[in-house]
């Protein structure tokens, strides 16, 4: 006997609600890793490049940002699902298996571990340098009066200031630290929108520049298209994205409910609880001025066998969230932005210069 049109309609509702509710409980406690992970792969390293490449060669170099930006997508799933499923970052990870190896421990340490830190160190250190530079630059032309020097200052204080508001990188998420990164990934997106409508794009070249092609060999090509995957692949965001993946999103709200819970019940915790917002006040400040210590899963482990993963309960809430946020702010924010730019904008009819695009696209960063 077929079904009733009210009982699909009312199993329609209940899908629809059920969709609705997984997107709505997505947004409010996973969404926020994804676009601060997503910042690293459309800096100003990869805009001077990505403009360079589109002033000189039109459309014909986008399947290699494609090719980076899915590149950059399956590394970074695979450092969430590192971070997610062991409950370590990537950095603790090659601690825990080259410091303190049952054989040849020196050799390990000192030919592969102390190698792969100053490596890691100097490539961060590297692709921080556009960062930094960028956004001295960037000041410099909102404000002409500005040297470089002093941009330089005003980025560094800035970004102190930043981290100042709150660890983001404690086993709890910041979520007014991710709220402000996504408010100026948004803006930028605004500003490329912006410019898009001033330029005169030629669709079909465009579609035809995701389609690999012959033309990617040549010298000046070639170099362009290895600066383009360079730049937009980052190793901090790898560090970083593996780090936020270990924090519990989900449990955060819990103990401040129990602690008020308790209250109601039992009139002697509140000066308890009234004792734990003073030591969190108090941490709060000596952590603008100290580094807080390392966490219980990072700070002694010597082996993989002096701790254990994350529960299946916590990996199954955390996983796939995680990834779907990630991938989705990378090719939604990343990619997208990235692709924009390496368009044929130094060649349209309304001769756009290269300054008000630069002055467009990094002024946020």
């Amino acid at each position: 006997m077929a079904d009733s049109p009210s009982s699909n309609a009312s199993t329609l509702y209940s899908r629809l609600r059920s969709v609705a509710s997984t997107v709505v409980h997505h947004a409010k406690k996973h969404v926020g890793v994804g676009i601060v992970c997503s910042v690293a792969y459309f800096d100003p390293g990869n805009w001077g490049v990505d403009l360079q490449a589109g002033s000189q060669f039109g459309y014909r170099l986008l399947f290699v940002i494609l090719l980076s930006g899915l590149f950059g997508v399956f590394f970074q799933v695979l450092a969430t699902r590192l971070g997610c499923v062991t409950g370590l970052d990537l950095a603790s990870h090659c601690r825990v298996l080259l410091y303190d190896r049952p054989k040849h421990r020196l050799l390990y340490r000192w030919g592969a571990l102390y190698p792969l830190y100053i490596l890691s160190e100097v490539a961060i250190i590297a692709t921080d340098l556009a960062e930094l530079l960028g956004s001295a630059i960037a000041l410099c032309l909102l404000f002409p009066r500005l040297e470089l020097w002093h941009g330089v200052l005003i980025t560094m204080f800035d970004v102190v200031l930043l981290l100042a508001l709150q660890d983001p990188l404690r086993s709890t998420p910041v979520k007014m630290f991710e709220f402000l990164i996504a408010g100026l990934v948004l803006a930028v997106l605004v500003c490329l929108v912006a410019i898009i409508t001033k330029v005169d794009v030629d669709w079909k070249n465009t579609f035809d520049g995701f389609l690999p092609s012959k033309y990617l060999v040549g010298p000046l090509r070639f170099l362009l298209a290895v600066g383009i995957l360079g730049a937009t692949v980052m190793p901090h965001s790898l560090f970083l994205g593996s780090k936020l993946a270990t924090q519990d999103r989900l449990s955060e709200d819990n103990p401040s409910e129990a602690v008020s819970l308790q209250s109601l019940r039992d009139p002697d915790s509140r000066e308890t609880s009234e004792m734990s917002r003073l030591h969190q006040i108090r941490e709060f400040f000596v952590s603008l001025v100290c580094t807080p210590p390392p966490g219980p899963n990072s700070g002694g482990l010597k082996k993989h066998a002096d701790r254990e993963n994350n529960t299946l309960a916590f990996i199954r809430a955390h996983l796939i969230h995680a990834i779907v946020d990630l991938a989705g702010s990378l090719l939604g924010f990343a990619v997208l932005i990235n692709h924009t730019q390496d368009g044929n904008l130094l060649r349209s009819p309304k001769r756009l210069t290269k300054r008000m695009c630069i002055r467009s696209l990094i002024y946020l960063d």
